[in-house]
């Protein structure tokens, strides 16, 4: 029987090469098999991708790409399933340990993740420092949450005043989703409260920008975009985000 080789799930951080961590082009320079959504395969610098076998799959194929990167460790090739941002966050580090478990492979195949700089931290450095309090991710894609659940755990969070992190914002299956969004956080939010727009961050077509609560405007939003809403104390500074730690506060004390 062949030996198992190791099986990583490395985050590709937000598409440049110059975020790709050097332990992820550590690991992708001894991989022999490299797996991953087509548009993130992109995202490998191609020296290493040369000479190695690859897996490319569509949207939504994610189970089916787990399970071939299972199947290439089972086979004896050091394998690593690429994602975009960080692998633990909205990625594939929990389902490929799923697979492994169903499979009664946990102990079997050696496995680690590689973590990247996650698409909220690419955004939040362009932005400033949006994100210097508090905050919570969440994403608007109802695929594997329901409705309900999102809505219901943005409310505690914007009630909460954590600045709000929007994953997947805008999609045209489903457009409502950020309109219903922005209207609760106008509800718990002043007017004026900054909203920083960051779309293909670290990427050829970037676009960085802030605005105002009140007046945004959903429609230029898409999923290749990642959306800060701001907390009671954040402000904008021109084209930058400030969301106060509170040292001035500290120093009135």
């Amino acid at each position: 029987m062949t030996q198992a080789a190791s099986l990583h799930v490395v985050g590709l951080g937000p598409g440049h090469a110059d975020c790709l961590t050097p332990q992820a082009r550590a690991v992708l320079e001894r991989a022999e098999c490299v797996a991953g959504y087509h548009l993130y395969m992109d995202m490998v610098p191609p020296e290493l991708l040369e000479g190695k076998q690859r897996i490319s799959t569509g949207m939504r194929h994610e189970t089916e790409r787990c399970e071939a990167a299972v199947d290439a460790a089972l086979a004896g090739q050091a394998t690593v399933l690429v994602c975009s941002g960080d692998p633990g966050i909205y990625a594939l580090a929990g389902l490929a340990l799923e697979v492994l478990e169903s499979r009664g492979l946990v102990d079997h195949i050696p496995f680690g993740v590689v973590p990247g700089v996650p698409a909220v931290c690419a955004a939040a450095a362009l932005l400033g420092a949006p994100l210097t309090h508090d905050f919570a991710c969440i994403s608007m894609s109802d695929l594997l949450t329901p409705w309900e659940t999102i809505v219901k755990r943005l409310t505690a969070a914007l009630e909460a005043d954590f600045v709000c992190a929007i994953y997947n914002p805008r999609s045209k299956g489903r457009p409502g989703h950020l309109d219903t969004a922005l209207t609760l956080a106008r509800r718990f939010r002043e007017p004026q409260c900054p909203v920083g727009l960051v779309r293909q961050a670290y990427r050829p077509e970037q676009s960085v920008s802030v605005h105002r609560l009140d007046s945004f405007d959903a429609t230029q939003v898409d999923m290749l975009s990642l959306l800060i809403i701001g907390n009671s104390e954040s402000r904008s500074l021109g084209s930058y985000m400030l969301t106060p730690r509170g040292y001035a506060r500290k120093r009135q004390l």
